[in-house]
C-alpha cells in the first residue's frame, strides 16, 4: 500500500501525501508480455449458451494490433508529452527506458496514465523539492527527543559533528530542500548513529520517493523479481530517489499489473490507495449490503502487523454472520481474504460467492468502487481523499489524450 508517509523518528513530505500503509508490499505481479493495456477488462466474456447436441460456433479471436516500435513509440510519446515542460528530452528517454525494460506496450492509454501520474505527483520535478522542509525535520526530532526525555539541545550538539560531506549534520538539515537530499542525510545518521552517541534510532525512516513517490519496499521487492535496467550506484533505495529510478519503478507500480477496470480512474485510485483497492472497496460494498454491517471501504479487507494478517477485520467478521449461508468455514474465508492484494482474488470461491448471493435477484453490484480514504500529511492544510486524487490525475489522463 502507498498511503501517508510515516517517519520514526522523522517526517518526510510526499509530493501527493498518502495514507499509512496497514497492509504488506506485495511482491509484483509482473506481466510477461506487454499485451495488456490500463484500459483492458480481464474479465472473461460470458460463453453463449447452446444445445449439448449442437457444437459450439468457435470463437473468433480479434486480430492483436501489432506493437508499435521503439521509434513510433518515442514519436507517439513526444506528441503526447505538454510542449513545455523541463528537459523534455529527458523525460522522454526515462519514460521510454522504463517501458522498454517492463515490456510493456507503447499506447497511448499507457503512455498518457504514466505522464498524468508523473504531473500530479511532482509537476516534472525529477527531485521534488519540499517547501519547509529543515522546520518540518526539527519538529519531529523534537517530538521524537521528547519521546525519549532527551533536551533537543543535546541532539543538536550531537548534530554539530562534522557528517562524510563535510558540512555538520545539523547544517545539513538546515538547508534541506529535497527528498534525495533528506535520504542521503538519513542514510548517513544511520551509518553513523553510534559515532554520534544518540539514543534515537536512526535507522533511514524514508518510505516513499522520486518523482512518482514509489515506495522504497515495492522497488526492492520488484528488483527481486525482474532485472533493474540501470547500474546500481550505492543501492535500490538511493535508484528510487533518482529520475531514471523513480520512473521506472513508477511504470512498474503503475503499469505492470493487469488491473480488471474498464475506467482508468480506478488505476489511479490504486496507485494512491494499494493495486486493487478500487476492486476490494467494491467488494466491502457488496459485503455491507448482505450483512447489514457499516464497513469502511478502503480497500482493505485483512488486518495486518508487520506485514502479517493479524487480528480478525471487520471484513471478515461481517462474512463470518454469512459463512453458513456462503457454504465456507472461516479457515475457508480467510484462505481467500489473503489474496486480496493479487488479481487472483476475483476468482476466489470467496469473491464468487459473495457476488453471487448479492445478485440473485437481479441486481447488479459493481466490481470497482473508489476507495473512501483521507490523505493525511503534514504539508496538508485541507481535507484531500484518494477519490481527490484520482480524479486529478484522471483529468491530467483526459488532457493528455486529446493531443492525439
Amino acid at each position: 500500500m502507498r498511503r501517508i508517509l510515516v517517519l520514526a523518528p522523522f517526517i518526510l513530505l510526499s509530493a501527493c501525501a498518502t495514507q499509512q500503509p496497514v497492509a504488506p508490499i506485495m511482491t509484483p505481479e509482473v506481466l510477461p508480455t506487454a499485451t495488456a493495456t490500463p484500459a483492458a477488462i480481464s474479465t472473461p466474456l460470458p460463453l453463449s449458451s447452446v444445445q449439448p447436441s449442437i457444437s459450439p460456433i468457435p470463437t473468433i479471436k480479434p486480430t492483436p494490433k501489432p506493437q508499435l516500435s521503439e521509434a513510433q513509440g518515442r514519436a507517439l510519446l513526444n506528441q503526447l508529452l505538454p510542449a513545455k515542460m523541463p528537459d523534455r528530452k529527458g523525460w522522454t528517454e526515462d519514460m521510454l527506458d522504463a517501458f522498454t525494460a517492463l515490456k510493456l506496450a507503447y499506447t497511448p492509454e499507457n503512455f498518457c496514465a504514466l505522464a498524468a501520474t508523473i504531473e500530479q505527483e511532482s509537476t516534472w520535478q525529477g527531485d521534488p523539492v519540499v517547501p519547509g522542509l529543515p522546520k518540518i525535520v526539527w519538529n519531529a526530532i523534537e517530538e521524537r527527543a521528547d519521546k525519549y526525555h532527551i533536551p533537543l539541545i543535546a541532539v543538536q550538539t550531537a548534530l554539530l559533528k562534522p557528517s562524510p560531506t563535510g558540512k555538520s549534520y545539523k547544517a545539513r538539515i538546515d538547508s534541506l530542500r529535497t527528498e534525495r537530499e533528506m535520504n542521503d542525510l538519513f542514510e548517513d545518521l544511520s551509518a553513523e548513529a553510534k559515532k554520534l552517541n544518540l539514543p534515537l534510532n536512526m535507522k533511514n525512516p524514508i518510505r516513499t520517493g522520486g518523482p512518482m513517490q514509489v515506495s522504497v519496499e515495492f522497488a526492492q521487492q520488484h528488483a527481486k523479481v525482474w532485472p533493474y535496467p540501470y547500474p546500481i550506484e550505492k543501492s535500490i533505495r538511493s535508484e528510487v530517489f533518482t529520475r531514471r529510478g523513480g520512473v521506472y519503478f513508477g511504470t512498474a507500480i503503475l503499469l505492470q499489473y493487469p488491473a480488471p477496470y474498464t475506467d482508468m480512474v480506478y488505476r489511479f485510485a490504486d496507485y494512491n490507495a494499494g493495486r486493487y483497492a478500487s476492486r476490494n472497496a467494491a467488494f466491502q460494498q457488496v459485503v455491507s449490503s448482505l450483512t447489514g454491517r457499516q464497513l469502511v471501504e478502503d480497500g482493505d479487507l485483512l488486518s495486518y502487523s508487520n506485514g502479517v494478517p493479524s487480528g480478525t477485520s471487520s471484513v471478515q467478521t461481517a462474512l463470518h454472520s454469512i459463512a453458513g449461508q456462503l457454504g465456507m468455514s472461516r479457515d475457508e474465508i480467510l484462505r481467500d481474504l489473503k489474496q486480496e492484494k493479487l488479481v487472483g482474488f476475483a476468482q476466489t470461491e470467496l469473491y464468487q460467492k459473495v457476488y453471487a448471493m448479492a445478485e440473485k435477484g437481479g441486481k447488479r453490484w459493481p466490481r470497482a468502487s473508489m476507495p473512501q480514504i483521507d490523505l493525511k500529511s503534514p504539508k496538508i492544510t485541507r481535507k484531500l481523499t484518494t477519490e481527490w486524487f484520482a480524479n486529478r490525475v484522471k483529468w491530467r489522463y483526459d488532457t493528455c489524450m486529446k493531443r492525439l
